[in-house]
């Protein structure tokens, strides 16, 4: 291996000379100005590991019963008797809001003979979990409240018949779970996001859009889609000219974090002839150009980054009413993903306040459930807007149909989307059996399959 693969990258300008070029060092995280990169490695993807029943089964058997997943947020729970139904794969829990205000998960079957007490994918409040098969009923705490004909149940101690539960944990508003009583504290799983996403304020934020969508492809295409820039060129080529994409910075962190950093408001290294600050400030804006005036217009002397920048630092303070004068330009518009092992995508920018979850659907290698979710800023006048319906897209319909998100935003997802059929289709005719990654634009895919690994190497959950 030559020494320069291991260190390759993008001649164009990397996104620490153009957070040095914005003029605004002092106001920028250090976090923002590091590198964190490791070269893990070069060896080919197989795709068995994207359409193996087997291989599918292992993960569910050994990864994640093992895992942090978030399940939902503080806000869909936020009083005693509130429940949210949590599903991946076989595995099914009831996260619920105590009467003390403390969050349990419960898993979701009765222990009589094992019916579902809350259907999947509900949401709600209870007074009490009641199975509706014979009415066994347990308190919000997960103790046996109720056995109807006890007496034919001398067998049963009540006292050892409360609800198995699963680990919880709460950050930035988030709700984790955890099905291991031995897994790590989730402070630990999620180091560094916690330090570096301090200043986007998640706890402050709620729920304006949520989208599900179904996708015909196993949930790591899908989640993979999501993780490197290197894709922009053939799939979203409107982008360009006002996105950075192979001139994107990559971070490993722990086992179970990794991030990119990819710039906005500059044109594309793919781009041949230069591009006037003008033109890529009106290719910034996904939206109705005409509802934002003047306040979008280059200004002789300024770019494209700081006008939009400073459009986004308006915008929050006269809806949200916080002071954003002391950011950078970066944390405002550039795109900044966390990946939480295995599925949960944390973007930290104001400008785009989206939240990515992957999961399976049901018990299908080649199915999985894209949740969507916008979470703004809570309004200038403090009141929390209830969090909006989960709105169910088949694999077929786009995004543009959905409440919330516009048709430029939209079609953006449906190219995302609209690649992963065809990949999954792929790893079935190809002759070649694995993936070649890039050592660089990659290498968070990389870095995911080797965390992976580490878990598929356990025995089975169930039989520890």
């Amino acid at each position: 291996m030559n020494d320069q693969n291991l260190i390759a990258r993008c001649p164009a300008m990397s996104v620490r000379d153009v957070l040095d070029a914005d003029g605004d060092i002092d106001a920028q995280p250090e976090t923002y100005r590091t590198e964190s990169y490791r070269f893990l490695g070069d060896e080919d993807l197989p795709y068995e590991r994207y359409t193996s029943p087997a291989f599918f089964q292992r993960e569910m058997d050994c990864m994640w019963p093992r895992v942090w997943q978030w399940a939902c947020r503080e806000e869909h729970i936020p009083e005693p008797g509130d429940y949210y139904v949590y599903d991946i794969g076989p595995y099914s829990l009831i996260v619920t809001r105590m009467q003390d205000g403390g969050i349990k998960a419960f898993f979701n079957s009765c222990l009589h003979r094992g019916t579902k007490l809350k259907p999947s994918g509900t949401q709600g409040r209870s007074r009490e979990l009641s199975c509706p098969f014979h009415g066994w009923t347990w308190a919000l705490d997960g103790s046996l409240a109720k056995l109807p004909c006890q007496w034919d149940f001398p067998h049963v101690d009540k006292e050892k018949f409360s609800l198995p539960e699963a680990r919880v944990g709460t950050w930035g508003g988030f709700v984790f779970v955890n099905m291991d009583p031995d897994a790590m504290p989730l402070e630990e799983y999620l180091a560094p996001l916690p330090e570096h996403a301090r200043s986007a304020a998640f706890a402050e934020r709620y729920i304006s859009v949520h989208v599900e969508k179904e996708l015909p492809c196993n949930w790591k295409v899908a989640q993979e889609a999501f993780m490197e820039a290197y894709h922009l060129l053939a799939t979203h080529p409107q982008l360009l000219i006002s996105s950075g994409d192979i001139n994107t910075q990559y971070d490993i962190y722990s086992d179970y974090v990794n991030r990119h950093i990819s710039l906005v408001g500059v044109a594309s290294p793919n781009l041949s002839e230069p591009v006037a600050q003008q033109d890529i400030l009106d290719a910034m804006v996904l939206g109705d150009r005409e509802a934002v005036g003047e306040r979008l217009e280059v200004p002789p002397g300024d770019n494209a980054r700081r006008v939009m920048a400073q459009y986004f630092k308006d915008l929050v303070r006269e809806t949200c009413g916080l002071d954003m004068d002391g950011r950078s330009t970066s944390e405002m518009i550039d795109t900044v993903e966390y990946l939480v092992f295995p599925n949960s995508c944390f973007f930290l920018a104001l400008s785009f306040p989206v939240f990515f979850r992957f999961r399976p659907l049901g018990m299908d290698p080649n199915r999985a459930l894209f949740d969507l979710m916008i979470m703004p800023t809570v309004p200038r006048s403090g009141e929390r807007p209830e969090p909006a319906e989960p709105f169910r897209l088949k694999a077929e319909e786009s995004y543009t149909t959905a409440p919330g998100i516009d048709q430029a935003l939209g079609h953006v997802f449906d190219q995302d989307t609209g690649n992963m059929e065809a990949q999954q289709q792929g790893f079935l005719t190809s002759r070649k059996k694995g993936a070649t990654l890039g050592n660089y634009q990659e290498v968070r895919i990389r870095h995911l399959h080797q965390t992976l690994d580490k878990f598929l190497a356990m025995p089975p959950f169930e039989s520890q």
